[in-house]
């Protein structure tokens, strides 16, 4: 997949960029707090129809404007496609091709998008959230139906704990079904992206650390012990027994105890207890490695390389690991964006589809290659 052209109109705070055509390597220089992390989140809104660090749509938007648009001709082979997205606060609306989209899994078809970020080493260093997300976001560039999927799993799970809250436990039972079903799906998905990712995770943290390093370890951990053997219809019985045997607790908590929204992604290196590190620089091979992981397993099923977004490259953050990251990165045939405060850090990676952009002020001006 590659994005032929980029135009967006106030997003956050950037105001008009256009970028025809957008080259395979696009870098964008500038002090911190300028808006060079905006522009990525716009590509990655693109690509995905998920924000990429906001937690509301309504962030998405410039301040003072009514809306934000991002819009871009992606090619694939030999197929172009133009998609658009628009967003005003509290909605989004996509376009594929000038049409609005019937169907999600038709805007998303080959589209993926991978970002590396320091905060990344969020997933090793903090809570089940941010674990979580990786996984169905993983899954979800996998499988372009999770978007749906885990979204008809948190109405589920509205629903049934506004049950809980009401304190009926027959009107409880009218919504326990859609979550049990959706629950269910969302846990194959985990298990799976979790095995496919498994394998590939080891062989870049060995690249990464050299020969005799650990072995990383990479474990789904269900909640209330739930057993992930076995098909979707298998699942939902057990977590159906599960929801049963853990009523009278959620009744009196008004809320559900159990289920892929309290479930919990294990991380650890070799023998040692889950979340163990023996240095900084353990933590942040895992957390690249598990992101070269996910590209790397993109690669293998859809027979080319994502779309990378590189946020704040750095050598403030690990020297070691971030010369790896670019070398990766330039070596492989994949479109990536990068912003960075160091233009000397991006120069080895400099070729004839490099082009470099200035940030100051959320406005964006060529530069010189």
């Amino acid at each position: 997949m590659r994005i032929g052209s980029l135009q967006l109109q106030d997003f956050r705070n950037l105001a008009e960029v256009s970028m025809e055509p957008s080259p395979r390597l696009t870098v964008l220089l500038g002090a911190n707090g300028q808006g060079k992390t905006n522009l990525l989140e716009a590509v990655y809104l693109l690509t995905t129809l998920r924000p990429l660090r906001a937690t509301r749509l309504a962030e998405l938007v410039r301040f003072g404007q009514p809306r934000a648009a991002v819009g871009a001709t992606v090619r694939r082979g030999t197929i172009e496609r133009r998609l658009s997205v628009e967003v005003v606060p509290g909605q989004r609306t996509a376009q594929l091709d000038g049409k609005p989209i019937d169907r999600l899994d038709d805007y998303l078809d080959g589209l993926a998008a991978v970002c590396f970020s320091p905060d990344d080493l969020q997933l090793v260093k903090g809570g089940p959230d941010g674990r979580r997300r990786f996984l169905d976001r993983a899954a979800f560039n996998r499988w372009p139906a999770v978007l749906n999927e885990s979204r008809e799993y948190v109405r589920a799970l509205r629903e049934r704990n506004a049950a809980l809250r009401a304190g009926g436990g027959e009107v409880e039972r009218s919504f326990r079904g859609p979550l049990i079903r959706a629950g269910a799906r969302l846990l194959r998905r985990r298990r799976d992206i979790v095995g496919e990712l498994g394998p590939r995770l080891t062989a870049a943290f060995t690249e990464i650390s050299g020969p005799g390093a650990p072995s990383p370890r990479l474990l789904y951990r269900p909640s209330g012990g739930l057993s992930l053997a076995g098909a979707e219809e298998e699942l939902a019985g057990r977590l159906a027994e599960l929801l049963e045997a853990r009523l009278h607790r959620d009744l009196d908590r008004g809320y559900s105890t159990a289920g892929p929204h309290m479930d919990d992604l294990l991380l650890g290196i070799g023998e040692r207890a889950a979340r163990t590190y023996g240095s900084q620089g353990q933590q942040r091979a895992f957390a690249l490695a598990l992101r070269i992981a996910e590209v790397e397993n993109l690669r293998a099923v859809q027979q080319e390389a994502p779309l990378l977004l590189l946020d704040d490259v750095s050598s403030e953050l690990d020297p070691e690991k971030n010369g790896y990251l670019l070398d990766y990165v330039g070596a492989l045939p994949a479109q990536a964006f990068l912003t960075s405060t160091d233009r000397r850090l991006i120069e080895p990676l400099a070729g004839p589809e490099t082009r470099f952009f200035g940030v100051a002020g959320g406005v964006i001006s060529t530069l010189d290659s």
